[in-house]
C-alpha cells in the first residue's frame, strides 16, 4: 500500500523559517533508514504559501489566488510517498520522524487503480501504465 504523509504547515513554516542543521541531520538519518527499509518513494519540503498560488475552479472557469494563505489546519509545509504493508506499519515508520514537539502529520493512503473498480477500463489501466514508464524514464 502507499501512503501520502502529509507534513502539516505552522507559523515558523509559513514565515520561511528554514530547519537547523541538526534538524536537517536527523532528517537526512530518517529518511536513510526509510529508503534503505525500501518504504520511501519521494519526500520534499515546500516553500512556504507566500511563494504559491490556489486554483478554484466553477462553471468551466478557473479562478486565480496567489499566496500567502490564511494558516489553517490544511496547509501543507511538506509530504513524503511511502510504500508499506499496511497503515499501521506507515504510523510506526512516521512515529519515528524526528520532528519537533507541535508537529503534526497526517497519513493518507494513496489509491490504487484496484480501486476504482470496472470504471477503470483495461484502456485507461494502460494509460495509466504508459503514463507512469514515461515519467520513470525522466
Amino acid at each position: 500500500m502507499r501512503f501520502m504523509v502529509i507534513v502539516k504547515a505552522n507559523r515558523e513554516s509559513e514565515a520561511g523559517v528554514m530547519p537547523t542543521t541538526e534538524m536537517l541531520a536527523a532528517m537526512g538519518r530518517f529518511n536513510e533508514e526509510m529508503v534503505k527499509a525500501g518504504i520511501m518513494q519521494a519526500g520534499e519540503g515546500l516553500h512556504p504559501t507566500a511563494r504559491g498560488a490556489r486554483i478554484k475552479y466553477s462553471g468551466g472557469r478557473s479562478e486565480v489566488r496567489r499566496g500567502p494563505f490564511d494558516l489553517t489546519s490544511d496547509l501543507i509545509a511538506g509530504f513524503w510517498i511511502i510504500e508499506t504493508k499496511s497503515i499501521e506499519e506507515a504510523i510506526d515508520w512516521m512515529k519515528r520522524a524526528p520532528f519537533e514537539s507541535g508537529a503534526e502529520i497526517e497519513i493518507r493512503q494513496v489509491f490504487a487503480a484496484e480501486d476504482f473498480g470496472e470504471a477503470f477500463t483495461p484502456e485507461l489501466r494502460e494509460q495509466e501504465e504508459r503514463l507512469r514508464a514515461e515519467v520513470a524514464k525522466k
